[in-house]
């Protein structure tokens, strides 16, 4: 892969808890995601997959080991420092999607660039611009009651790219939604990556991990396949629930 380098954990370990009642989530778990990449994580439940994505988001610090983001190491940040980062580089799509319902599609997608500072006009123009890569301008004014779940997942990742976001990280994004607006949705995320972002799908589905470049398995919160092809992390799958 021969992009820019977005994302890297380097031999990252995360344990919840102490003692006898302490819980590996992660362990030693080292990956690189570049831009134009769009890398699956697949895996049995409770195998890691949330905390990889919490920690590669620096929503979540590891245990031991690195995190890098566009080349800043999160463990260096605190505060302020990391939230800006989040706000400026990172976007999150969740399966409940945690648009504000009181807020139109272009409020909920300019509201980080409000945060970080942005005047509300050019977060606004910014936001509109986001709406248009998603295929859904119409959609500015209205408010997420108004959508239908493929429209609001749209407006979801079009607020998770506003901006200079180049890493995008989404948890079972199509987990509520439909066959049909879920590959919708998963053809925006390939589209946006294919454009230069670098994103990390968190997925159970065999047929969602097959519109990535590469799949990683987790097992027990180690990386236990990552041979790129998501026909062998299926057959990991079955094997783990077998």
């Amino acid at each position: 892969m021969s992009g820019e380098l977005i994302l890297r954990l380097d031999d990252v370990s995360r344990v919840h808890g102490e003692g006898a009642t302490a819980v590996r989530a992660l362990a030693g778990v080292t990956m690189d995601v570049h831009a134009g990449e769009l890398v699956a994580v697949m895996g049995p439940s409770g195998s890691g997959k949330s905390t990889l994505l919490n920690v590669a988001g620096g929503l979540d610090a590891p245990t031991g080991g690195r995190v890098f983001i566009a080349g800043w190491c999160i463990g260096d940040l605190k505060g302020d420092a990391l939230a800006r980062l989040r706000r400026r580089r990172v976007g999150f799509v969740f399966q409940d999607l945690n648009l504000i319902p009181s807020l139109t599609a272009i409020e909920n997608v300019a509201l980080p660039l409000e945060l970080d500072g942005r005047r509300v006009r050019e977060a606004r123009r910014m936001a509109r611009a986001a709406l248009q890569l998603v295929s859904v301008p119409e959609l500015a004014d209205r408010f997420p009651d108004k959508m239908s779940g493929g429209q609001q997942q749209r407006v979801a990742i079009a607020r998770a790219l506003v901006g200079d976001r180049r890493l995008v990280l989404a948890d079972e994004p199509t987990g509520a939604l439909d066959s049909h607006t879920g590959e919708e949705v998963l053809r925006v995320l390939r589209e946006r990556c294919d454009a230069g972002a670098a994103g990390l799908l968190v997925t159970h589905e065999a047929r969602h991990a097959a519109w990535a470049d590469r799949v990683i398995f987790l097992r027990d919160g180690v990386i236990v396949d990552s041979t790129g092809t998501s026909a062998v992390a299926e057959t990991l799958l079955g094997a783990a629930v077998v």
